[in-house]
């Protein structure tokens, strides 16, 4: 249902303010990551993990003819029976550099915490482009040297906008799909992708990403 559910969202949030600003957050994702073609890492906190953004991201990396947008997705914890797009430790943040881009998600309920928030300051270090969206206001991007400090670009939505953090990562990996691939509204490419999407929302719904 995710591609009738954008398209709700998108209606009855115009003439809000959040079309456009997912749309921008969404375009300096797909700019960041898409001339260096060296992908994207995806990382959430210890209480929370995106994985259901990973796998929309994926979905429009394919779609949209744009690979690098595809994440990797970093997690606090992995376990040996995991299957390889999920082993992924925090140590693969130690190798970001330059060419990079890190994209943390950061919800109110699960702030980073201070080991998260100094990895992710030596990836910037390291020369990585940093993108985050966080779940609200507060003291996870309201001091200096913070996630505020630490971010090339922020996107916070406050619990007062009527708006959540669910919602906002599904418009922001919808948008980064989209006018990345000359052509890509119309022709045989669009028609393919309209075919993709009808499959979609009539299969079952998915596992665990």
């Amino acid at each position: 249902m995710d591609a009738v559910r954008v398209a709700l969202l998108r209606e009855v949030l115009a003439g809000t303010e959040w079309l456009g600003a997912t749309r921008r957050f969404a375009g300096v994702l797909r700019t960041s990551v898409v001339p260096h073609g060296s992908g994207l890492l995806l990382v959430g906190t210890e209480r929370y993990e995106p994985w259901h953004l990973a796998a929309h991201l994926t979905d429009e990396a394919a779609w949209s003819g744009l690979p690098a947008l595809a994440p990797t997705l970093v997690r606090h914890e992995v376990r040996p029976q995991d299957p390889a797009h999920l082993a992924v430790g925090l140590g693969r943040l130690a190798a970001a550099g330059r060419g990079e881009t890190l994209l943390v998600v950061a919800p109110g309920e699960g702030d980073a915490d201070a080991g998260l928030l100094e990895r992710v300051s030596e990836v910037r270090r390291a020369g990585a482009t940093v993108l985050a969206l966080s779940g609200r206001e507060g003291e996870l991007v309201g001091r200096e040297g913070e996630l505020a400090g630490l971010a090339h670009e922020l996107l916070v939505v406050p619990g007062s906008s009527g708006v959540d953090l669910d919602t906002v990562q599904h418009l922001v990996s919808a948008a980064a799909g989209e006018n990345g691939v000359p052509g890509a509204r119309g022709g045989k490419r669009f028609r393919d992708r309209l075919s993709r999407l009808a499959d979609r929302l009539t299969a079952p719904p998915p596992e665990r990403w």
